[in-house]
């Protein structure tokens, strides 16, 4: 029982994870850079969709909520939905966080974790780490925690003029590639998607001094934003993430979300808290950002440096879009193969279904001891996954199941 149990990834469900195995006795690794995707990935000035209800990293004991954090470091108190999180504030909750309840987190990256050799039995080390330092180690279970990482997901169309892939000083990049939106002050940028990403990024980028920004967005309509706190419905249920049945069932009854049928699943993770602009950002977009709708993608290519789209639009008439430069915040999709650090056989010993893992209650995969917590759980536990409040959720039942 004194195996370790190995927990890959530092952000806010791997440090969740860590406390709540810690307070159940159990011995475990953290490895990774502390917050390091929220951090490093997205753009400086950035605010958080999400409520501050919805952003509290979830703690075996009291006195770890993004209040708590608040009160220590004697900041701006964010507790109201009317108040907007930076995201630099929050980066610094999770490192007061990590600092008391993960203190000796091991900032080092894993290489590789394979099998070992001899079986399954849960009562041994079921897996062989190897970590960039030199040093091999045995773990009795493996948390994957990685967040968004690799997981950058870019159009065929896009990709096809970027045959060496995305890159920031490049032609064509993703959003998660940028911490300053700066460097493109005096340029002409386009912006692809239509979610929270693409359009504060957008604004972001006016703010930063670009000459023009355009979101060109597939939808059929004007790009949306959601309703302020006091224009929610008053007949539905509260949920972290506005007033509706459906978030609600989403976000208190997850468990239930894994036995829908695997195509319902993939339909409701991309569709449910789709693409929407927070409320507070249409004042700071209209009249600022252009927007292209109800246009596709058909063709990208790259003339002397600069992207040129063509686009299609309903009624079947193409035409064509040149800019400086084209950011695609086209946002995530999980993909197993990313994640090199798992050794072949795991990879392909995790039976995926409805775009991730198929896991079982208690997030452990077909893999036995190899459980996946944050986004890859996306597609067994639904859409509250992608947010930082489903660590309630899910940290305690990972927990629980890798004790047991």
């Amino acid at each position: 029982m004194n195996t370790p149990v190995a927990v890959v990834g530092a952000g806010p469900y791997g440090l969740s994870t860590a406390a709540h195995l810690r307070a159940r006795g159990v011995p475990v690794r953290v490895f990774g850079r502390p917050m390091v995707s929220w951090r490093e990935n997205m753009p400086a000035g950035m605010l958080l969709k999400s409520t501050p209800a919805a952003s509290t990293i979830d703690a075996p004991q009291a006195g770890h909520t993004l209040q708590d954090f608040c009160d220590a470091v004697g900041g701006r108190r964010y507790e109201s939905d009317w108040d907007i999180l930076p995201v630099e504030t929050f980066v610094r909750y999770g490192e007061w966080f990590q600092e008391r309840l993960v203190p000796d987190l091991e900032q080092v990256r894993v290489v590789s974790v394979d099998r070992r050799s001899g079986g399954y039995d849960r009562r041994s080390a079921g897996f062989e780490l190897k970590l960039d330092s030199g040093e091999q180690f045995r773990a009795r279970a493996v948390v994957v925690a990685t967040g968004l990482t690799g997981f950058a997901r870019l159009p065929r169309e896009l990709a096809a003029a970027v045959p060496d892939g995305p890159s920031p000083t490049g032609p064509v990049s993703h959003s998660s590639q940028h911490r300053d939106l700066s460097v493109f002050a005096g340029r002409d940028v386009v912006v692809v998607g239509a979610g929270q990403s693409a359009l504060e990024s957008a604004v972001l980028l006016a703010e930063s001094g670009a000459r023009s920004v355009r979101v060109v967005a597939r939808g059929r309509t004007a790009v949306g934003f959601g309703a302020p706190p006091d224009q929610q419905p008053r007949l539905r249920p509260e949920t972290p993430f506005g007033n509706a049945w459906s978030l609600y069932a989403f976000t208190y009854y997850a468990g239930g979300f894994r036995h829908l049928p695997a195509p319902a699943r993939r339909y409701l993770v991309r569709r449910v808290l789709g693409p929407l602009g927070a409320w507070w950002l249409r004042d700071r977009f209209v009249g600022r950002v252009q927007v292209t709708a109800g246009q596709r993608i058909v063709r990208a290519r790259v003339e002397d440096g600069r992207p040129v789209l063509t686009l299609r639009a309903p009624d079947g008439r193409t035409g064509e879009l040149a800019a400086d430069h084209v950011l695609a915040a086209t946002g995530y999709q999980v993909d197993l193969a990313a994640m090199d650090f798992l050794g072949q056989g795991l990879r392909t010993g995790v039976t995926v279904g409805g775009g991730g893992p198929r896991l079982d209650a208690g997030f452990g995969s077909s893999v036995p001891g190899l459980h996946f917590t944050g986004l890859p759980a996306a597609a067994s536990f639904g859409p509250v996954m992608r947010f930082v409040c489903g660590t309630e959720f899910a940290s305690r039942r990972v927990a629980e199941a890798v004790a047991r």
